[in-house]
């Protein structure tokens, strides 16, 4: 809600993890990129629950999997009972009642996993490599094998339900990659991330445009210290 930070690298699994001291500690919020689980390993990771929600309401409208429908209920409702529990300034659901809760979300896994069991093989496009999956019980493994990282935002209040303020911040570098494309050097991708990290941050600052590019790049630091 305070930076932006934007940097642009060779490749996608290119995570800057010069962005943190090596001691520090946290949770890393983000769609089951599997890289950040490779660079941030000693990190805690949360997973964006609206990328759930969305691949759930797919698979109900297109491919009529009920698990999914349940599924997308209780983690709204969970969501529900958080929100209304950080009203009451608490820091996390307590045992007695995040077990049962756990419990059903373990029973939606099995029935999910349990309705891919009686559906016929997909056909295999090559003859080595694991067999293919459909998306549903694609899903199903993810939400089974991470669950912890699904359910943090239950356990611990500091973490959000969603990763939307990220997302938020990318749309409009995704909009400019679909209309410019790339970029004609390296140096003009660094400086084009430079500025716009700084443009952002001064929007979530509520600082003035222009103030904010005329101003000395140690009065900006030192200004957002407090946010760091």
């Amino acid at each position: 809600p305070a930076l932006t930070h934007y940097v642009a690298t060779e490749k996608r699994g290119d995570i800057p993890t010069f962005l943190r001291d090596g001691n520090a500690a946290g949770v890393i919020v983000h769609d089951h990129f599997k890289p950040y689980y490779k660079q941030f390993a000693d990190l805690n990771h949360a997973l964006c629950n609206a990328h759930h929600l969305r691949e759930l309401k797919a698979l109900v409208e297109h491919d009529e999997e009920a698990w999914a429908a349940e599924m997308s209920d209780f983690l709204l409702t969970l969501k529900e009972l958080v929100d209304r529990a950080k009203e009451k300034n608490m820091s996390g659901l307590p045992p007695s009642l995040l077990e049962p809760l756990e419990h059903y979300y373990d029973g939606l896994i099995d029935d999910g996993l349990k309705f891919h069991g009686k559906l016929p093989p997909l056909t295999r496009q090559c003859k080595t490599g694991p067999p293919k999956r459909r998306p549903g019980h694609n899903l199903l493994r993810r939400l089974r094998d991470f669950k912890a990282d699904v359910l943090r935002f239950a356990r611990d209040f500091a973490v959000p339900f969603t990763n939307n303020l990220a997302e938020q911040d990318i749309r409009m570098m995704k909009v400019r990659m679909k209309i410019s494309g790339g970029f004609r050097s390296r140096k003009g991708a660094d400086v084009f991330a430079a500025v716009r990290s700084i443009i952002s941050t001064a929007r979530k600052q509520k600082w003035n445009i222009i103030d904010t590019l005329s101003a000395l790049p140690q009065d900006l630091i030192n200004a957002l210290r407090p946010a760091v």
